[in-house]
């Protein structure tokens, strides 16, 4: 399956117009469906204000909320009025406690959605709950963009940190499309379980599937020879010049899954090529 709906968020348009030019790119080139949800944010603490208070806070808030979606979305409209892709675009406010289920019911239909890394310079705890609100509220596979990427991404060479987790092979199948038109795919397997039951030759059967479809991948068994698993996925990435990481998603707890888990968060702190995650 190809990405035919794809959905990006858009809360920052100067700081985020890049990742609007590439989803608008992808859905072009695949003569797809571009859905862009322009965010505005009512941060209001209502527990903070006198009771008389209330009701004046709320109302001056929201109104500044909207008035952010809706000059978020004259940029946006601006920006894309010489794309030829099918464009949906809305404007929709939040209180910041409710940006993951908003986010989710945004996304929940799509086949990918593009974020821009949360992560870094300009970005904050709202920009984080968007990512989680997509990746865990929805379980649509995401595609996280870094800084001044602004095209389609065409990876040349992927790498898929493999760990034989359910949420890895989600990730690998809506890759999909990627992996296909990647030169290369390389997959990453750290400090692989003695107990497994591909001991004797790790990620064989894995890569017996990916070649099934047409793919030739190679397999990297590699030490945790730094004190993070991201630490090495990154650096390994730099060392064989790979453009797209594929991996699973992942919360602390079915629980909380809301909140970003530690392999997950860090390497969205640390990856300087797109990375594709699903959950």
């Amino acid at each position: 399956m190809d990405y035919k709906t794809i959905v990006t968020i858009v809360r920052d348009y100067e700081t985020e117009q890049s990742v609007l030019r590439a989803a608008a790119a992808m859905a072009d080139a695949r003569n797809g469906h571009l859905t862009v949800v322009c965010l505005g944010i009512d941060r209001t603490q209502p527990g903070a204000y006198y009771a008389g208070a209330n009701a004046i806070a709320l109302q001056q808030t929201l109104a500044e909320a909207q008035a952010e979606a809706q000059a978020v979305e004259e940029k946006v409209r601006e920006a894309l009025g010489s794309w030829p892709a099918s464009c949906e675009i809305i404007s929709v406010t939040a209180q910041i406690g409710a940006v993951g289920p908003l986010v989710a019911d945004f996304t929940r239909l799509a086949d990918l959605s593009v974020l821009l890394k949360p992560y870094g310079d300009s970005r904050s705890v709202e920009d984080v709950a968007i990512v989680e609100g997509a990746l865990f509220g929805s379980r649509t596979p995401v595609l996280i963009l870094p800084p001044g990427v602004d095209t389609a991404p065409r990876p040349e060479s992927a790498v898929i940190a493999w760990n034989e987790s359910i949420e890895s092979l989600t990730a690998v199948r809506a890759a999909m499309p990627m992996l296909k038109a990647s030169k290369t795919v390389n997959i990453a397997i750290i400090d692989p379980p003695s107990h497994s039951s591909d001991r004797s030759d790790p990620g064989g059967a894995f890569a017996e599937m990916l070649a099934r479809h047409g793919l030739r991948p190679d397999i990297a068994v590699l030490a945790k020879t730094m004190p993070r698993v991201s630490d090495v996925i990154c650096r390994h990435v730099r060392d064989i010049g790979a453009d797209l990481v594929v991996m699973g998603g992942y919360g602390h707890s079915r629980f909380r899954e809301a909140i970003l888990g530690g392999a997950t968060r860090n390497m969205l702190e640390m990856a300087e090529v797109p990375l594709l995650m699903a959950h």
